[in-house]
């Protein structure tokens, strides 16, 4: 029995290669992985985690200007640099741990919003006042009270202003209420000049309607006529 050539072999359809082809790619940039996307991060504990990384690199460079002021000091007091024999040593000093997580607490109740500029304020007041190490700590406290308070203070100030708006609104909309009801208490006059044929729209008191009667009672007592007695014995009245 003659073998099968290459001639013979059956050919692969269109569709069987579009497979094997999707297999090697998958193969190559394992897609045939589930993909795990990273879950989203609280924004506050983003907030946190910046403050707490800059609060930790100004403690380590307090502490380095505070070792190499200490070291010119020694030398100028002793007139010997053996700084070339030191070693930089580690940073050696900590906070408590409950003072880490308060100064975290108030971390986290910073909004994102203000994270920059309080790490600005906080560089200004490193530069301005060069506490020791054990002071930088106190420091970056009293910054983010000052920062939170300035935050109350903003917040009751936009609260207060929408209620006196809101106020303003409703008061200004009781005006316009009144104000049209001054200029037409009655309402709409549709329908009045239907009675009697307008006697109900006359019917309305007004007061260029008075003026016009007093005009009119003026006219008719000075068109009286003019009764006077004639002689003394007679009681009649021409």
């Amino acid at each position: 029995m003659v073998p099968p050539t290459s001639c013979n072999k059956p050919r692969k359809t269109s569709k069987e290669e579009e497979g094997a082809v999707k297999e090697d790619m998958a193969s190559w940039f394992s897609w045939n992985e589930p993909y795990c996307r990273s879950p989203r991060r609280d924004p506050a504990d983003v907030v946190t985690e910046t403050l707490m990384l800059e609060f930790s690199w100004q403690l380590k460079e307090t502490e380095r200007q505070q070792r190499e002021r200490e070291n010119e000091y020694r030398r100028l007091k002793t007139g010997v640099d053996y700084s070339w024999l030191a070693s930089t040593p580690r940073s050696s000093y900590n906070i408590c741990t409950g003072e880490r997580l308060g100064l975290e607490d108030l971390c986290s109740k910073v909004p994102p919003t203000c994270c920059g500029l309080v790490i600005l304020k906080f560089r200004e007041a490193m530069q301005l006042n060069e506490p020791e190490v054990q002071e930088v700590s106190a420091l970056f406290r009293s910054i983010l009270l000052e920062a939170l308070d300035q935050l109350k203070e903003e917040q009751e100030a936009q609260r207060l202003t929408h209620q006196w708006n809101n106020r303003r609104a409703v008061s200004m909309s009781l005006v316009n209420f009144r104000s049209r009801i001054k200029i037409n208490p009655f309402g709409s006059t549709v329908g009045l000049t239907s009675v009697a044929d307008g006697a109900g729209l006359s019917d309305l008191k007004t007061v260029s309607e008075d003026v016009e009667r007093g005009t009119e009672r003026s006219q008719r007592v000075w068109s009286m006529p003019d009764f006077r007695y004639k002689g003394s014995s007679s009681s009649k009245v021409v």
